[in-house]
């Protein structure tokens, strides 16, 4: 199997790359570990010191385990595999407080939050948690663990999902090719000289929704590979689409060998 990247957008931190030789069944087994396996880090028990604004604590605290945080696998074990067997230590927990009162009406923001670890942080600070009339005040103390997605979806690390790579055949010029190539919404065609040709940079972008056909039907044949994969990733911030793919294979890897020494026995 061959690995070929197609972009990685810096803004976004989404990335996307061809799968060659290989089946469906493989790439949704990749799309489903990341969402469902690879571990993050989410605010999991919070006890309030103080809540007078409008919301219910239950509100806010739901609101609090939504908010991505930014996840060092490296430094943080699942609760249930740590050392500490369970009782929560720096290994596997991480305190977050706030505590603030405000001089007038404005928002609680998740940049206002304060962690004892600067290296797992709100992903953007600027979510709004719950606004504040003058005098009102929020203070609480939480506790992050490390979790999966398949326990909870404020753990899964970001979307992954996947299409078969498109195959476009123009077996005949079309008579106007500039009103086929206008018609896709993709932009997979070029007209240059009344000669119709596919955009290779925008091939991938194809999704096969035969806009190009009903144009001059019989010009251009529309099939997907069944052994090439277009794979998409986009993060919700916690890690990194090369961190959640490669922690992915990891642990599918595990989970075959596992599979492979139950079958042995």
């Amino acid at each position: 199997m061959e690995i070929k990247t197609l972009d990685k957008e810096k803004n976004t931190g989404n990335a996307s790359f061809i799968l060659n030789g290989t089946t469906a069944a493989f790439a949704n087994a990749i799309r489903r570990t990341i969402i469902s396996d690879v571990p993050t880090m989410a605010m999991e028990n919070i006890e309030f010191r103080k809540n007078n604004s409008l919301l219910y604590d239950e509100i806010v605290a739901h609101r609090l385990g939504l908010i991505p945080l930014k996840t060092d696998l490296k430094s943080y074990n699942l609760i249930e595999e740590c050392s500490c067997e369970g009782a929560g230590c720096a290994k596997c927990t991480l305190k977050l407080t706030m505590k603030t009162t405000v001089r007038s009406d404005q928002a609680v923001k998740a940049g206002d939050i304060k962690s004892m670890d600067p290296k797992v942080v709100p992903v953007f600070p600027e979510t709004p948690i719950v606004k504040l009339l003058k005098g009102q005040g929020i203070e609480f103390e939480a506790t992050a663990v490390i979790g999966m997605g398949r326990d909870h979806m404020k753990f899964s690390p970001g979307i992954a999902y996947y299409k078969y790579m498109p195959i476009i055949d123009i077996s005949n010029n079309p008579k106007d090719a500039e009103a086929v190539a206008k018609s896709c919404p993709v932009d997979v065609y070029d007209a240059k000289g009344g000669k119709l040709s596919v955009n290779q940079k925008n091939i991938y972008a194809c999704h096969l929704c035969g806009a190009c056909l009903d144009v001059e039907p019989g010009t251009i044949k529309l099939n997907e590979s069944e052994s090439d994969i277009v794979f998409y990733i986009e993060p919700f911030g916690q890690l990194t689409a090369k961190e959640m793919l490669t922690e992915a294979v990891k642990i599918l890897d595990k989970k075959l060998d596992d599979f492979a020494e139950k079958i042995k026995k």
